[in-house]
């Protein structure tokens, strides 16, 4: 099985072609480098990767390297929610544009599969938890609002060509090679214990994220990939299921720690 890995010099992105690799899947790696890594890149190939260099909004750039390509996991994004207000019309660019011309290739070579990976912030502020699929999608940022609209071309792309679309809503996630100016509050915690320093916890610590490994997000796009769907699209929560509070994760830190 053929698969091109957008975002492949990415944080999970990397991850995910990895995985695929040692599964034994032929892996076409894109990535324009603006924010991924090389050493990610020089990793892949030399696992048997063949990366490309490029925008995911060109259009016969795609139409090239999704030429013999069984499956897409687009993962190529700007992802973070403070940037996406200073740059929302880029946010929307790369994030919005960037998926429909992923898509378009993909339909034009008659790719059948496409898992994208969304983010648990299309649902803005939790109206009950735990936050399922159904819950009302209500972004609170342009970056928000931008997997919303990527998930809406997916889902219209599917019904109209059928193609097999599924999006991946992730939560917080964490692991080795994490871009500190991304980073969550699991790499903040891990950087200052390392240091000696004590954690820095913004109000009463009483508040609770869903952590999830990015080993495990990487299994789920390779499930997501070989696994036929109940549904021509699909939108699932990636996700441990399990909340922690702030002061939980700092309690458990800091006792490993000492």
């Amino acid at each position: 099985m053929k698969v091109l890995v957008t975002g492949a010099a990415g944080f999970i992105g990397f991850h995910v072609a990895k995985l695929l690799l040692e599964k034994g899947f032929e892996v076409v790696a894109l990535d324009n480098l603006s924010r991924g890594s090389a050493s990610r890149v020089k990793a892949l190939e030399e696992m048997g990767a063949s990366f490309v260099e490029g925008d995911v909004r060109d259009l016969d750039l795609l139409l090239d390297v999704t030429k013999g390509v069984n499956a897409v996991a687009h993962l190529a994004a700007l992802i973070s929610v403070e940037e996406s207000f200073e740059k929302p019309l880029e946010y929307v660019s790369v994030n919005v544009e960037g998926t429909v011309a992923v898509l378009e290739a993909g339909v034009r070579r008659g790719v059948k599969k496409f898992v994208l990976a969304s983010s648990a912030a299309v649902y803005g502020d939790p109206q009950y938890l735990p936050i399922d699929e159904a819950h009302p999608l209500r972004p609170k940022s342009p970056y928000g609002a931008s997997k919303v609209a990527a998930e809406a071309f997916a889902e219209a792309y599917s019904r109209s060509y059928g193609i097999e679309a599924i999006a991946l809503r992730i939560f917080n996630v964490y692991g080795p090679g994490q871009n500190p100016e991304y980073a969550g509050v699991i790499s903040r915690f891990v950087e200052r214990a390392v240091k000696g320093l004590p954690p820095v916890i913004f109000g009463d610590g009483g508040q609770t994220r869903d952590f999830v490994h990015v080993e495990d997000v990487a299994e789920v796009f390779y499930r997501a990939l070989t696994t036929s769907a109940p549904s021509k699209f699909l939108a699932v929560n990636v996700a441990s299921g399990s909340p922690t509070s702030i002061n939980e994760l700092a309690r458990l830190l800091w006792r490993k720690r000492g």
